[in-house]
This record gives structure tokens, C-alpha cells and sequence, in this order.
């Protein structure tokens, strides 16, 4: 689970987890839990997103099954930072073909941008190599949440095979 600092990654994993999600902190590096879906154990990796982290990002690409992406929604002016991220990671060797979640969050807040428009200033239907999806949700609700990983358990690549 992968997107800039302030997205609401860690949020979503405490939501998902039935954590505590009042004294969230930023991640300093990163947090592993484990979501059971749909009859799948889903191993998710929540890794910080300052500047000064993501190029450490590739370290934990190996086996991996799907890219969730976080985006604040409600913050237009970093939208543009977002995209150039996520089209750095679409383009890593060991990130072919892997499905892609774009979690819009922050959807609850008057100043979020729509996920239609968020799939425009991502360039998201350019994406022409793996199956995609954006899901506009609220990582402080919930709403959303269920339906995106929903979505990744089917498109996912399952461990068996």
C-alpha cells in the first residue's frame, strides 16, 4: 500500500483492521497487517510516504500481488506529485501486470475532488499493461473500503497459482 505521506494509508489498514484510528502518526517506515477477504489471507505492507522514503520503496516490491495506491482527494495541489509517483511505479520491473487499486480517499471532506476527475490527473486510462480500478472512499467511515479490496481479491494473482 503505496502513496504520498498524508494519504490516509495507514488510516485505511487500522479501518480494515478494526484498529484504533484516533491517534494515527505518520509512518516512519512501515506497518504489516493482515486482512482476511473473502476466504484470502491478504498480507498488506503500509509503507511511509515522505519524500525522503519513497525511493526505498522498491525494497518490498518482490512477490507482490497487487498495488493499492492512496491519494488524498482533498488535497488538489499535490495531485499532480501523486501522479508522477504512481507512474514510477507503474513503471518498475518487478510491478508488471500487477492490478492496481486507486483508493481516492477523503471522499467525507467538502474539498475532495471526485474520483472521475482523479482518474483524469493520474492518467489512470493510459493504463493499458494490467487491470485497474479507483474506488472513492473514506478511510475515516469506512465507506469504499470493502468494495476496493473486493475488487483486489478477484484481480489479484492468488499464491496458488
Amino acid at each position: 500500500m503505496l502513496g504520498l505521506d498524508n494519504a490516509g494509508k495507514t488510516t485505511i489498514l487500522q479501518k480494515m483492521t478494526e484498529g484504533d484510528i484516533s491517534h494515527i502518526m505518520p509512518t516512519q517506515g512501515f506497518n504489516i497487517k493482515s486482512i482476511m477477504q473473502d476466504g484470502f489471507k491478504l498480507n498488506v505492507w503500509d509503507i511511509g510516504g515522505q519524500e525522503a522514503i519513497r525511493p526505498y520503496w522498491s525494497n518490498y516490491f518482490e512477490n507482490t500481488d497487487a498495488l493499492v495506491y492512496v491519494v488524498d482527494s482533498s488535497d488538489s495541489r499535490r495531485l499532480e506529485e501523486s501522479a508522477k509517483e504512481l507512474a514510477e511505479l507503474l513503471a518498475q520491473e518487478k510491478l508488471v501486470q500487477v492490478p492496481v487499486m486507486v483508493f481516492a480517499n477523503k471522499q467525507d471532506l467538502m474539498s475532495a475532488v471526485p474520483a472521475d476527475e482523479i482518474v483524469a490527473a493520474l492518467n489512470l486510462e493510459a493504463i493499458g499493461d494490467r487491470l485497474w480500478q479507483i474506488q472513492a472512499c473514506s478511510a475515516k467511515t469506512g465507506e469504499g473500503l470493502q468494495e476496493g479490496m473486493e475488487w483486489l481479491v478477484t484481480n489479484a494473482k492468488s499464491e496458488s497459482g
